[in-house]
């Protein structure tokens, strides 16, 4: 029996099969509305980039994947939600409800947090230069946990963040990246900054009573007026404190 060539085995697809599969339709206001109407509150891979969804109440809803790059989610209802993996760089979320959101692997970077409620979140993604002005963070968990880091460090990133008078009490911000952000007038009261990075942070008038700064990068840290320095926790244990700013 002679055997059979490779070209009689082939099989012949249509050339849709070929091609990359076509980007998702984005989805409207409208339709989104529609669907949380029904009930619906899976919204998994939601193609939604530069949509108005302000004011949307999204509550317990899954957004897994999610592309809201762009989008306007002034004072949406994002309480509970599942943002993981989720995209919202440049996104609006001023006044928004993230109250105990899972943002694990997220993208926030250059998003307008202003005033908005993340606190308990799990805040574990990408928040370089957004804007978290006057926002509550009290309770985040956003330290790294370094049991399970098999795809690298996991931890909130907030490189040049701005939290002017934002709210961080007892959040755990361990390992976090923190340097060059505005955290004047913030309160950090019982935080845990344990290694995390907050070289050439702004934390002027900020309230410091409680918070553990065991092991962290202060190098060029500008320290001067803020309260409750003297009740910070491992102080004699930075790195970097020659270089650092107090009063």
């Amino acid at each position: 029996m002679k055997p059979l060539c490779a070209a009689a085995l082939a099989v012949v697809l249509p050339a849709s099969f070929l091609a990359d599969a076509a980007p998702a339709e984005p989805a409207t206001r409208a339709q989104v509305v529609e669907r949380l109407a029904s009930g619906e509150r899976d919204f998994t891979n939601l193609e939604a980039p530069g949509v108005d969804l302000s004011e949307v109440d999204f509550l317990g809803s899954k957004l897994f994947g999610a592309n809201l790059k762009g989008a306007n989610l002034t004072r949406a209802k994002l309480r509970d939600c599942n943002l993981d993996l989720a995209i919202l760089r440049e996104a609006t979320l001023i006044g928004a409800d993230l109250r105990n959101a899972s943002l694990f692997s997220s993208v926030f970077a250059d998003a307008d947090l202003s005033k908005a409620d993340l606190s308990g979140s799990r805040l574990m993604g990408n928040f370089q230069g957004a804007n978290l002005d006057g926002a509550s963070l009290a309770l985040a968990k956003g330290g790294a946990d370094m049991r399970n880091q098999p795809m690298g460090l996991v931890r909130a990133e907030l490189a040049r963040a701005r939290l002017r008078g934002s709210d961080l009490h007892g959040a755990d911000l361990s390992r976090a990246d923190l340097s060059f952000a505005d955290l004047r007038e913030a309160d950090l009261r019982d935080t845990n900054l344990m290694r995390a990075k907050l070289a050439g942070a702004q934390l002027n008038g900020a309230q410091l009573a409680g918070v553990n700064l065991q092991e962290a990068d202060v190098g060029s840290t500008d320290f001067r007026g803020a309260v409750g320095i003297d009740a910070a926790r491992g102080l004699d244990t930075v790195k970097g404190r020659e270089s650092a700013l107090f009063d």
